[in-house]
């Protein structure tokens, strides 16, 4: 199945697409909802489609995130090709630790954005950039999961956009920290959380055989295969669960894909391959059988001066 979150005349509103319609489920019913209680999100997709609240145009409705507010986002690094490229900007290769583990980090829940809202290039931020991924929802609560069982965490997968201040990315993990407010402004999901028996038929090597695009301004930026990832999903809900719980609405980001961002280009090319994204910007992202995702970049506000810490001595 294939729910989306939309906006009502009563506020967010739950439904399952089929056949271009949306087919609602009851006023105040979320998604996390449905996720968190058990074969939840199966019986009320099911009640939907037999018997729905309403019923609209997929076309006519404005879309919020799937999950507007995901209890986490954790990032991973998966794509050893995006790795590479962007490496290429510290004149640095693929550290042998990356091909122990699927590393990741802890993005902000609260930057949740939409498939029809704008991003804001972030405070101060000179060198915007955007991240193609692939998130997997989580379903069901774990604890120290194993990666062949990890699969039957996942409730879903959806497209994510994972945009970036690359500038302050870099200065701020001088210290040792980060990304932190270079990845703190927005992170767009959706179009809609598609289940995984929807894919079973892409199903290949560690994920699925889907197509992966990024144009700006309709041009053909980069693209890649979601299976060209070196980890599976299930080995992401296995580490993001090693001594400690994964529980149903967290958001399993795959990295960003070969191709994905301008960072990569600007490694294997130079800062000339293509300016950093800029006000009036168009993004589109796409995810064979996922959709596509269009934002537009807006102005961003000035950044509040933080003073200077005090040197000890």
């Amino acid at each position: 199945m294939r729910f989306v979150t939309y906006v009502d005349d009563d506020g967010d509103r739950v439904g399952v697409v089929a056949d271009g319609q949306v087919h609602a489920l009851p006023s105040g019913v979320t998604l996390l909802d449905l996720l968190r209680a058990e074969d939840g999100l199966r019986e009320a997709g099911e009640r939907a489609l037999a018997s729905p609240s309403a019923v609209r145009p997929y076309s006519d409705v404005r879309l919020r995130a799937p999950l507007p507010t995901p209890p986490t986002v954790r990032d991973f690094m998966t794509f050893e090709r995006h790795l590479e490229g962007v490496l290429l900007l510290g004149g640095a290769t693929v550290p042998e630790r990356w091909y122990e583990a699927p590393a990741f980090y802890f993005t902000n829940p609260y930057a949740v954005r939409g498939p029809h809202d704008d991003v804001p290039v972030p405070p101060g931020c000179q060198l915007f950039d955007l991240e193609l991924e692939v998130a997997a929802v989580v379903g069901r609560t774990g604890r120290d999961v194993s990666p062949e069982a990890g699969d039957s965490y996942i409730a879903g997968y959806t497209i994510m956009n994972d945009w970036s201040a690359r500038d302050l990315q870099f200065a701020e993990m001088e210290v040792r920290l980060g990304p932190t407010k270079g990845k703190d402004t927005a992170t767009t999901l959706g179009p809609m959380l598609v289940t995984p028996d929807e894919l079973q038929d892409w199903a290949a090597g560690t994920s699925y055989d889907l197509a992966m695009t990024v144009e700006i301004n309709g041009e053909l930026i980069g693209e890649d295969r979601l299976s060209s990832m070196a980890f599976t999903f299930g080995d992401l809900v296995a580490y993001a669960s090693r001594g400690t719980e994964v529980r149903p609405g967290d958001v399993l980001g795959s990295g960003t894909c070969g191709g994905g961002c301008l960072a990569e280009l600007w490694g294997r090319n130079g800062f000339d391959a293509h300016p950093p994204l800029r006000p009036g910007d168009l993004v589109t992202v796409s995810v064979e059988q996922l959709g596509a995702l269009t934002t537009r970049i807006t102005a961003g506000t000035d950044p509040v001066p933080i003073p200077a810490a005090r040197r000890r001595g």
